[in-house]
């Protein structure tokens, strides 16, 4: 799926400092600053989804295993030749682990990659009469899906929300907001499913993974031009 198109700001302006930005003293402040992300990030990407390319659950799957350490547009570049030679889930299931990890191999860490993507083939057409799970207990039997890979296959393909992806940029931005004070991505997906409605999970984590790239960038923040600037008390907010 295409990456959300949005207008991002150019105009830059005095960023507040963080000691200025006031911090919320209790459960209905933070509620109500909750409240206004969540509204910053509706009118940004109303329509924010998966931007890896895929077809089916099954495409999907692999996909986000390559996605391991590699950029998505990377993965979108391999993906079509790939699924290309290897049309079906059985053809995953019988490829050379070699020949694979070499048509991969731009994605980085191939070797594991492919040991992943071939034992999940095995693995669904063993014990799910080829189809692609449809609850995390499941998906996390199979090869190469730990949390992260359950729940964007099952909130993208299924439309289930069964937590909350927690990648490389929800990480990051959700610290940086103050939404969770926790490193480990499995302690941050159980700190915001719990301020986070269900109903907004798929999206948030898709809405959050977009304003990584496009505003909040990791290397160099724009924050002279982030719409959440008055919200943000980040100490390493870029002042300049």
């Amino acid at each position: 799926m295409a990456e959300a198109e949005i207008a991002i700001p150019t105009a830059l302006h005095p960023v507040t400092p963080p000691r200025k930005v006031p911090k919320p003293k209790n459960a209905s402040e933070r509620k109500a600053r909750l409240d206004r992300i969540f509204a910053e990030l509706d009118r940004l990407f109303p329509g924010a989804t998966c931007a890896l390319h895929h077809e089916n659950a099954w495409q999907l799957l692999v996909a986000t295993i390559l996605s391991a350490q590699c950029t998505d547009e990377r993965v979108n570049k391999v993906t079509p030749g790939l699924f290309r030679k290897y049309p079906t889930i059985t053809d995953f299931a019988n490829a050379s682990q070699d020949e694979l990890a070499n048509d991969i191999r731009s994605t980085g860490f191939f070797n594991n990659k492919a040991r992943s993507v071939i034992g999940a083939a095995r693995k669904i057409l063993a014990d799910f009469k080829g189809e692609v799970p449809q609850t995390m207990e499941d998906l996390l039997t199979v090869p190469g899906a730990a949390r992260k890979t359950a729940n964007v296959v099952l909130g993208t393909t299924y439309g289930i929300a069964s937590g909350v992806v927690v990648d490389t940029h929800v990480q990051r931005i959700t610290r940086r907001l103050d939404l969770t004070r926790n490193e480990d991505p499995v302690k941050i997906e159980t700190d915001l499913m719990k301020i986070i409605p269900r109903d907004r999970w798929i999206l948030f984590s898709h809405q959050v993974i977009h304003f990584g790239r496009q505003i909040c960038i990791a290397r160099k923040p724009r924050c002279g031009s982030c719409p959440l600037d008055s919200l943000c008390y980040a100490a390493d907010k870029s002042l300049s």
